[in-house]
């Protein structure tokens, strides 16, 4: 662009008024074009309350200094390394408008009545300190009144009509009114900073959290080097193998827990991140408190998350969905599984046909980023950081071409036990339950329903025929034990339409 161009250029406007926020202390007015663009882990800012991945700190060195584009901002781990986001010190640490904040707090007074300042900032998540100032500024517009004072120098907040006006039309717009969201950017951040993929497991941690499988060494080492990548991994096989289960076990190799946002700020749009149903909440224990102070509150700790998709799954599960009637929006799979695992179970019997699924992927898993639509039609990227898992018992060639094999660079067979293997694992199970393993009625069990019929052996089959035999003796009031008699019954309802 000439130079005479520039000068007068609508960029050059946007970098002035930029230049006077940041000299009149509002950091608050965020450039929201920037909040839907991806941050690589460079470039992310590691903001107050979010902590960048770098090598792990001495317990003594907990904190350490880091610049973003606006300030300079602390991040901070917990004395074993763990990822913890801070507090924000200030509305602009927020992330977010202080127009958002104020319809949070609106829509609050609105459907709860009166509340006290602190009951406020600790239903929206956030220090009082911080929106203390929004709430005198509240009221200076008559947008709530002051209805009483407390001992403790709080007040009683309470909408005017004014602000029960005001409240009503952002509630018309989006009815969340829940814990202060999180910016794209910090929640971009959080995720190099607890990225499944510079977790790098060795061979004897696979080892470990498959310990109490039956998996065969060589496989135990293929996986490992799969996790290890943190690429795509593709399990095929027969069913009742286990592959779902190694799957979902594969997850505690990369750490225990993570932190992720309750809700997403993401270009004006309220996104829901934290999920109940498939985030299972891990509190810091009372020794992790001792070494924590000021975490922020709008964020959560999880256990690392471990998504399975089966035959439910369509394309609109990859996809933003918002509820049209309150106008806020659920995150998609892939990024409630981030920094964790995603298991696409039962490929190929989706309503949804495998071709479709495989080009929903074949961009994500190359690039390592995905592009989503919101409502309003503007688009944001952010990055896939998960092992992604496809699991099928149907023949891998006639479900994916050689084009998307190749982004999925580990596949691997999960095949029948042998019969040394089906034996131990049978003999493992009986003594965890407490039946009476016997040899003969052992050899009588693979004589007469294995070799004879030639019948496969599947992993789950020792399992399944000692739960019908415990089933069985309970009924008859009989001993715990394996006999021919219980394993005729056992099989005579198993394998009845196998």
């Amino acid at each position: 662009m000439p130079v005479a161009d520039l000068l007068h250029s609508d960029e050059l406007t946007v970098f002035h008024q930029r230049i006077q926020n940041i000299l009149d202390g509002r950091f608050d007015l965020l450039d929201e074009e920037s909040d839907t663009r991806l941050c690589s882990e460079k470039e992310a800012p590691a903001s107050r309350s979010v902590a960048m991945a770098r090598q792990l700190p001495p317990p003594q060195q907990q904190r350490q200094q880091c610049r973003s584009s606006l300030f300079l901002e602390e991040v901070t781990r917990s004395s074993n390394g763990e990822f913890l986001p801070l507090a924000p010190a200030s509305m602009s640490e927020l992330g977010v408008r202080d127009t958002d904040v104020e319809s949070i707090i609106l829509k609050f007074l609105l459907n709860s009545g009166p509340h006290i300042g602190f009951e406020i900032a600790k239903h929206i998540r956030v220090p009082l300190s911080l929106i203390s100032g929004l709430l005198r500024r509240l009221k200076e517009e008559k947008l709530a009144a002051f209805k009483q004072a407390t001992a403790t120098g709080d007040f009683l907040y309470e909408l005017t009509e004014l602000g029960i006006e005001r409240a009503r039309r952002y509630w018309e717009h989006c009815t969340y009114f829940g814990s202060i969201p999180v910016s794209l950017k910090d929640y971009v951040a959080s995720v190099h900073g607890q990225s499944v993929r510079k977790q790098n497991p060795k061979l004897r941690e696979i080892q470990q959290v498959l310990g109490d499988l039956s998996v065969p060494p060589e496989m135990v080492l293929r996986l490992a080097q799969a996790v290890n990548s943190g690429l795509g991994l593709f399990l095929y096989g027969a069913p009742g193998n286990g592959k779902t289960l190694m799957a979902s076990r594969l997850v505690r190799a990369f750490g225990e827990t993570v932190w992720i946002p309750r809700a997403l700020n993401v270009g004006g749009s309220i996104m829901r991140l934290y999920d109940p149903s498939n985030h299972v909440h891990q509190p810091l224990t009372t020794e992790d408190e001792r070494g924590v102070s000021g975490v922020d509150e709008r964020w959560i700790r999880i256990r690392r998350p471990t998504m399975v998709v089966g035959g439910e799954l369509t394309l609109d599960s990859f996809e933003v969905r918002t509820d049209q009637t309150t106008g806020v929006s659920e995150a998609p799979i892939q990024l409630k599984s981030n920094c964790g695992v995603l298991v696409i179970d039962d490929f190929g019997r989706q309503r949804v046909s495998p071709k479709d699924i495989l080009n929903r992927w074949i961009v994500p898993l190359a690039q390592r980023f995905d592009i989503l639509n919101l409502r309003n039609g503007r688009k944001f990227e952010f990055p896939i950081d998960q092992l992604v898992v496809f699991s099928t018992n149907l023949e891998p060639k006639a479900l994916v071409d050689e084009a998307f094999l190749r982004r999925i660079p580990y596949k691997i067979d999960v095949g029948n036990p042998s019969e040394d293997e089906f034996r131990a694992l049978l003999k493992k199970i009986a003594g965890e339950w407490g039946i009476k393993h016997q040899d003969g009625p052992v050899d009588y069990l693979i004589d007469k329903y294995y070799r004879s019929c030639q019948r496969e052996m599947r992993y789950c089959h020792p399992g399944d025929l000692l739960h019908q035999i415990c089933t069985y003796c309970n009924v008859l009031e009989t001993p715990l034990e394996i006999t021919n008699q219980a394993i005729d019954a056992a099989v005579k309802n198993y394998f009845a339409l196998l």
